[in-house]
């Protein structure tokens, strides 16, 4: 089997162990390496990094789909591309170097297509999340389905959700090179009356709205968000991160985003009771519990968070 392998995040990493252990993968490929963190150093990809220990070559072509990046993925004569939050469009001529290409989504397709299915299933309310393998088609993970596993989501956090489902992918994907090399595999069309999209995470929507935000609301947009935006809200105009609440349902006098008590704790009246903000960051400020935050800065008791 020659397999190469296109992916970037830590998502990517399970899977690619699992091929490389049962078949060896020929290949690979991941973006450039990015300048990141406060030093703004290059760093490779998380995938790449992981790929370098594991001993497999790696590509990071500046364009995919050009000429140059096709030449040289056809002379690996390649069974089958797998993909995986690659983060790339491949073109038909891409797609059509491999007999097949693969992709494993994160999501109950066609529910969710395109970029943070993961996020926006918890953001969004799904009771379920999980895993699509299947055929790669000129349009938005369009194409026709091979295996489909679900998993509940209860209140898994985006990051334990994407290692679970990362898990559960790499288990299917050997499973479907298994169905492959044996000519055993059905594959079914999406129903795209069906089809919903999962549109990037921005830090906006972690933006709290007291007046339509609920604290479970409030606690799910909590566990959906990259950790890199967290949610926020303001405080007479200063934008501030929540990194850790709990969650209170019996109801209060307060006005929606109002502080109701901020001597040891802070806690926020909501529509359907209250949320206590355990963690805190303000701008160039480091992450704080909220005991050591108020033991040296006061929140006025009263004032209306957000606006």
């Amino acid at each position: 089997m020659n397999i190469v392998y296109m992916s970037n995040p830590d998502f990517g990493i399970r899977p690619m162990e699992r091929l490389n252990e049962a078949y060896g993968l020929s290949l690979v490929v991941t973006g450039l390496d990015k300048r990141r963190g406060r030093g703004k150093k290059l760093k490779p990809s998380p995938v790449k990094a992981r790929a370098i220990e594991l001993g497999i070559e790696v590509y990071q072509p500046e364009d995919i789909n050009s000429e140059e990046s096709l030449r040289y993925l056809k002379s690996f004569d390649p069974d089958l591309f797998i993909v995986v939050a690659f983060g790339k469009i491949l073109s038909k001529k891409a797609l059509e170097v491999p007999k097949y290409s693969i992709n494993i989504h994160a999501s109950l397709l066609p529910k969710l297509r395109g970029a943070a299915p993961i996020n926006r299933a918890i953001l969004e309310g799904y009771d379920k999340s999980g895993i699509s393998i299947m055929k790669m088609a000129e349009g938005l993970d369009t194409g026709d389905v091979a295996m489909v596993k679900e998993v509940t989501i209860e209140d898994k956090s985006a990051d334990e959700l994407s290692q679970e489902l990362s898990n559960l992918g790499a288990d299917m994907i050997v499973d479907f090179v298994e169905r492959f090399k044996e000519n055993k595999l059905e594959f079914s069309k999406q129903d795209d009356s069906k089809a919903t999209y999962a549109e990037k995470i921005s830090k906006e929507d972690g933006y709290i709205d007291f007046n339509k935000d609920t604290a479970k609301d409030i606690e799910r947009i909590l566990r959906a968000m990259p950790e890199r935006y967290s949610i926020s809200t303001s405080y007479k105009g200063e934008r501030f991160k929540i990194k850790d609440l709990e969650t209170d349902y019996e109801k209060t006098l307060g006005s929606p985003g109002e502080i109701i008590d901020s001597t040891k704790k802070l806690r926020i009246a909501t529509l359907d009771g209250s949320i206590y903000v355990k963690k805190l960051q303000f701008p160039g400020k480091k992450e704080m519990d909220i005991k050591s935050y108020l033991a040296g800065n006061s929140l006025d008791k009263g004032t209306i968070l957000g606006g």
